[in-house]
């Protein structure tokens, strides 16, 4: 079972998560999930190397961009990205294209 934190405010047992928050039921207080509190996501790239929030990445294959007649080309490089949980694990932002989701398996760390 994953134990949950008690409320800080009135010791509380019975906090829930609601997101990226911790909630007590009993005084409505609410707070973070501290980043070591949450689960971490480890995520890889297209050869095994574990990428992090603000590494720089290099597109390997050509992703066309549905509803668009726009492609993202090999050797695209994008700065900055971000992890996060869910099919397409990495967001980031392409110059000329905009914010985007990718997936890890179609990129590699620069």
């Amino acid at each position: 079972m994953n134990h949950l934190p008690k409320c800080p405010t009135c010791s509380s047992e019975y906090t829930y998560e609601d997101g990226n928050m911790f909630v007590c039921p009993e005084c409505a207080h609410e707070w973070e999930i501290a980043p070591a509190e949450s689960a971490s996501i480890v995520v890889r790239d297209a050869f095994g190397t574990e990428l992090k929030d603000g590494d720089s990445i290099t597109v390997i294959k050509d992703l066309k961009i549905k509803g668009s007649s726009s492609t993202v080309k090999v050797g695209t490089k994008v700065k900055n990205i971000k992890i996060v949980s869910g099919d397409h694990d990495i967001d980031c932002r392409i110059d000329g294209i905009g914010a985007m989701q990718l997936k890890s398996e179609f990129v590699k760390k620069a």
